[in-house]
């Protein structure tokens, strides 16, 4: 039989490189490397942990004019901002950061033995860094649309086009960066932007090995999935076959389940908008129950029967952006009527329910995409099913590691979904 997907993973490349020809190669020094992608972050992370026995690499000559040898954290030296190349190899697929090394983010940690060190190293993507160099102070956005506006953003990050996946969407905003890094100007759009395909308002805004990515809730959740992932509770130990490749192999940790109380305090609001303009007050309430969401994981929203005709739970305030950039223009800057109650009842309801797995190593998998879990249900398996209908169903990755070490390679996920059930209902 294959061999498991658990199992150790090849280094192909695993070199830290201090500046053009000068670097150190630590593929057969490194005890475990980590890799994180997250829906929330537009930036991946990492970790990587490697020992030195010493006399691995010769001093430079500035540093030491005779170019005695020792250790690759005194020699080489690692101050920070060295680039971490990676490449491993996995039964799944591979991790390639060669073209996008990450970033050593700071002086290493270091365990000091008697015949050797040890190295931790936390490590972040370059466009991290790129999101600090602030090269205009108030630099002027206007679209035509969010989506143009956040390519543009992305050009003056030195990002490119190739490496960025933008869904467009169907609504303008103008306004001047004042000194704030690009990243953090595009997920300050991400709760105002309304896909093009009459979805609910909300997007995400992150970065996966393959690039940045700026996507609409309602795009991510109606994916197909692309793993199913299967959990019985009966799982043996066992790196030497492939009989656990698609299976859970840690009992699944719920962290969140539907908190009606909670949901109550943004299902239902009333919002008041003042238009300087004209003086006009506009006094409306939103309702889940009235304006269901588009797209949904599992079945409908399972609490709207009980919420009540016009009533709330919270008042919102906002005031009209009429004529802040353009003084002749007499419409709303990017209308909140359109989005402000929408998108926090999006992004709540799909944090419904959230929940921790851990699978054998699986490298096609990125943050953002959608997962089917089948759990088994407790009871008697014979009666309506093995399958948990409940529990069971299309999960959304928020969070995703790639652990690699000397004897395993394993993927951890933390997984969203807004309603509960095996089948999409949406109609």
């Amino acid at each position: 039989m294959a061999a498991s997907a658990a199992r150790a993973s090849i280094y192909e490349k695993m070199f830290i490189q201090k500046e053009p020809g000068r670097g150190a190669d630590i593929k057969g020094k490194t005890t475990s490397f980590d890799y994180y992608e997250s829906v929330y972050s537009p930036e991946v992370s990492g970790s990587l942990t490697f020992f030195d026995a010493g006399s691995s690499i010769a001093a430079p000559k500035e540093q030491d004019k005779q170019q005695r040898r020792g250790s690759i954290k005194s020699s080489l030296p690692l101050t920070g901002y060295e680039k971490l190349i990676v490449k491993i190899a996995s039964k799944s697929g591979t991790l390639d950061l060669t073209k996008n090394p990450l970033i050593v983010n700071g002086v290493p940690t270091v365990a000091q033995q008697a015949n050797r060190q040890t190295v931790f190293l936390p490590l972040k993507s370059g466009s991290t860094y790129e999101n600090l160099d602030i090269k205009n102070d108030c630099k002027k956005y206007d679209g035509p649309t969010i989506s143009a506006t956040v390519r543009a953003i992305l050009k003056d990050l030195n990002i490119p086009e190739s490496r960025a996946d933008i869904e467009d969407t169907q609504n303008n905003y103008k306004f001047i960066s004042a000194a704030t890094g690009g990243l953090d100007l595009i997920n300050d759009l991400c709760r105002k932007s309304i896909p093009t395909n009459g979805g609910d308002p909300g997007f995400f805004f992150y970065e996966t090995q393959d690039g940045v990515n700026f996507k609409s809730i309602d795009t991510l959740i109606s994916q197909d999935e692309v793993e199913t992932y299967t959990y019985n509770g009966a799982l043996k130990s066992n790196i030497d076959n492939d009989e656990n490749d698609f299976r859970i192999v840690l009992p699944p940790n719920v962290i969140r389940d539907q908190d009606i109380e909670d949901a109550l305090k943004w299902t239902n609001s009333r919002n008041v908008f003042f238009n300087p303009h004209t003086l006009a007050v506009e006094d409306s309430i939103y309702s889940i129950k009235t304006n269901p969401p588009k797209q949904t994981l599992g079945k409908r929203v399972p609490y709207t029967n009980k919420l009540k005709p016009k009533s709330y739970s919270t008042t919102n305030y906002h005031v009209l952006d009429i004529g802040s950039l353009e003084p002749t223009d007499i419409n709303p800057n990017n209308d909140p009527r359109a989005w402000q109650a929408k998108s926090p009842m999006r992004y709540n309801l799909l944090h419904s329910q959230l929940m921790e797995i851990q699978v054998p190593c699986n490298l096609k998998l990125r943050a953002g995409n959608v997962i089917r879990c089948e759990i088994e249900r407790q009871g008697d398996l014979n009666e309506l099913g093995a399958l948990d209908e409940q529990q069971s169903g299309k999960y959304l990755i928020l969070h995703l590691c790639h652990h690699f070490d000397t004897t395993r390679s394993y993927t951890s996920m933390t997984l969203a979904r807004d309603t509960y059930g095996l089948y999409v209902n949406n109609k």
